[in-house]
């Protein structure tokens, strides 16, 4: 495969996920516009955007097992394609019935990107940790991008056509997709998907050690990274008693260290060893989240984004773990299946942080976080210092 052809397949990967991505942020600049405009609580809009994220994440394994069948090409193209459409429907939903339900299918048809393209990025390149963490970049750059410009139209021309600027993205970039990237092969063109299913299969693979310990904490980070994302603005204005710009300006920073940071951890995975680059990411995630409760001023303030942005990135280093451990054969479902396992169970993180916090407050909160992401470092140090072969 030639050197152009492999870096327009991750190109158009990150760009794919960026579109996915897109789509899911910018309704959060928007909800009060959606909330006057429905005459719908809070609570009431939290469930649909609950119910995305969670649609989201049950996408991942049904994902794998239909790039088995069909290959990576067309499940991509369906999410992108999917994704924009779905954007222009919850634009246009009449009542907010209708908008829960469409929501909740534009997290379903976006989380089918994610898994896929790590398999494709699997089959194209050997420095698996360094083409994910390229292709990772695409969340990031939506972080940045989505927010602002949702806000923006949204304020100018209200929420509906904030919402459907994710078809703006995603239409240029599935015309590139379909048009660049060529059809892959599917690895189990043949056997029926309801065999993908059962259960006993899919609990051998989820209890494999090589599995296991990478999945426990990648549930954890993954709880912390969520309850993070959902919450630091706020926590900058109540905790921190910083201004609502200020914070929504450092919230852009920390998307920036995440971005390069991922990068730099898939590359350091490549080069140097899985488990250290992961371990590296749970410390500065650990100090870092500490420094936004204790550390004062805006010295402690940047060391925490620098830190925490680190740690947020360490899904980089420990996707490729997980298809380390699969056989080629297994890449597609069983990285899909562990990927919905982590996501839908570290989907909680919003839900938990936002209970501690109201119960014992936002320093109690963040401390927890805190503490989690050092309960990742200290299982991966004791793993390597007893050699257990997890």
């Amino acid at each position: 495969m030639s050197w152009g052809y492999r870096h327009t397949v991750l190109s158009l990967c990150m760009l794919a996920f960026l579109v996915t991505y897109f789509a899911r942020l910018a309704i959060s600049p928007v909800v009060p516009l959606i909330v006057a405009d429905f005459a719908v609580s809070n609570t009431a809009i939290g469930v649909a955007l609950s119910g995305m994220w969670l649609a989201y994440g049950a996408a991942q394994f049904p994902s794998g097992v239909l790039a088995d069948r069909f290959g990576e090409r067309r499940v991509i193209l369906v999410a992108v394609g999917g994704t924009s459409v779905m954007s222009v429907l919850l634009a246009l939903a009449p009542v907010f019935p209708v908008f829960v339900l469409a929501a909740v299918l534009l997290g379903l048809v976006a989380g089918l990107h994610y898994a896929v393209a790590t398999t494709l990025l699997s089959r194209t390149f050997d420095d698996l940790g360094t083409a994910v963490g390229l292709h990772s970049v695409g969340g990031p750059l939506a972080g940045l991008i989505a927010p602002i410009a949702a806000a923006w139209v949204g304020v100018r021309y209200g929420w509906r056509p904030a919402v459907a600027l994710a078809a703006l993205v995603g239409l240029p970039v599935f015309a590139l997709f379909a048009w660049r990237v060529r059809p892959t092969t599917p690895r189990r063109p043949d056997q029926p998907m309801r065999e993908r299913f059962r259960l006993a299969p899919l609990l051998e693979l989820l209890s494999r050690p090589s599995v296991l310990l990478p999945l426990f904490v990648a549930m954890v980070g993954t709880y912390v990274v969520q309850g993070m994302m959902s919450f630091l603005p706020t926590f900058l204005v109540d905790f921190r008693e910083y201004s609502t710009g200020f914070a929504a300006g450092v919230f852009s920073a920390f998307f920036v260290v995440r971005a390069v940071a991922q990068i730099g951890l898939g590359r350091l995975s490549d080069r140097l060893d899985r488990d250290v680059a992961i371990g590296g990411a749970m410390l500065a995630g650990s100090l870092g989240v500490a420094a936004f409760v204790l550390a004062p001023g805006l010295a402690g303030l940047a060391v925490g984004v620098a830190l925490a942005g680190t740690g947020s990135s360490f899904f980089s280093a420990i996707d490729p773990r997980f298809m380390d451990a699969l056989g080629d054969a297994e890449r597609g479902a069983g990285f899909g299946l562990v990927r919905t396992v982590y996501t839908v169970i570290g989907s909680a993180g919003s839900v938990g942080v936002g209970l501690v916090a109201d119960l014992f407050g936002w320093g109690v909160s963040f401390a927890v976080l805190s503490a989690l992401f050092a309960v990742t470092f200290a299982v991966l140090l004791a793993n390597r210092a007893l050699g257990t072969g997890y």
